[in-house]
């Protein structure tokens, strides 16, 4: 997992036994590697504008899990996900079904399948709808769902805009999609956001650059080189590495 952002980022991740407990700090050019569990299937955010005490209680402006550090439950609203269900063929998604706080990328190394990149490099919080943005001393620091702010059957694809014929693209989702062309932008934007991929590691990064670096993952370090002929660096804890392959039904994902 890798902060390419320029403040700290405390990712939540749920469940999170097997990675720090399911939260921590991640400061500007910070990273870390896990292993996830036989068949784990879970999410991945970031929370920003945090403040923990020594016994790791506090609070954040976005992605809170209540009050702890460690996260036992989602983040609340708006905030990016990543979702995961690691089996003989993986799926992933980035969703901003919920809203976005913080650029996110992930991307599959040496898999098979359509391991594309998911996610968002584009800072959705420049361009938000006045009406969608979360404020902060007068800076936007988050970006709402269009279903979080009105509560609508039809932002929110629910009643008779329940199903795909009937639930499609908004104005406030197509707004989301210019930006995030690869995240799911409402609940049924499954076609061009939801990927499959098998025996691959991933790549998780907070405000990627657009010009990603070629990576490769061998002897439990990650090898970077620059597509502009920058010599080749070595992220020893720039990285979130998932890497499983067991069966779990892939239908528990939910965008």
């Amino acid at each position: 997992m890798i902060n390419s952002c320029k403040e700290t980022v405390w990712p939540g991740i749920t469940p999170g036994d097997n990675f720090n407990g399911g939260g921590f700090p991640l400061k500007p050019g910070q990273s870390i590697v896990f292993k996830a569990p036989v068949g784990w299937s879970g999410r991945i955010w970031g929370r920003t504008g945090c403040n923990f005490d020594k016994n790791g209680v506090g609070t954040c402006q976005t992605g809170r899990c209540g009050s702890a550090l460690q996260c036992k439950a989602s983040g609340e609203t708006p905030a990016t996900l990543a979702e995961f269900t690691l089996a003989t063929l993986d799926f992933y998604d980035v969703s901003l079904v919920d809203g976005f706080n913080l650029p996110m990328t992930v991307k599959p190394l040496n898999g098979k399948g359509n391991c594309s990149t998911a996610g968002c490099d584009g800072d959705l919080r420049l361009t938000c709808p006045a009406e969608l943005s979360l404020k902060s001393k007068g800076k936007t620091i988050a970006c709402r769902s269009a279903c979080d702010v009105f509560n609508t059957d039809e932002y929110c694809c629910r009643g008779i805009h329940g199903n795909p014929s009937t639930c499609k693209p908004t104005y406030y989702s197509k707004k989301f999609k210019d930006v995030c062309p690869t995240s799911y932008s409402y609940a049924y934007d499954d076609p061009s956001s939801i990927f499959t991929c098998s025996g691959t590691d991933y790549v998780i990064t907070f405000c990627a650059p657009r010009q990603q670096p070629v990576c490769t993952y061998h002897n439990n370090k990650l090898v970077c080189s620059g597509s502009n002929g920058l010599k080749s660096f070595i992220c020893t804890s720039l990285l979130v590495m998932l890497a499983i392959v067991l069966m779990v039904n892939w239908w528990i994902i939910s965008p």
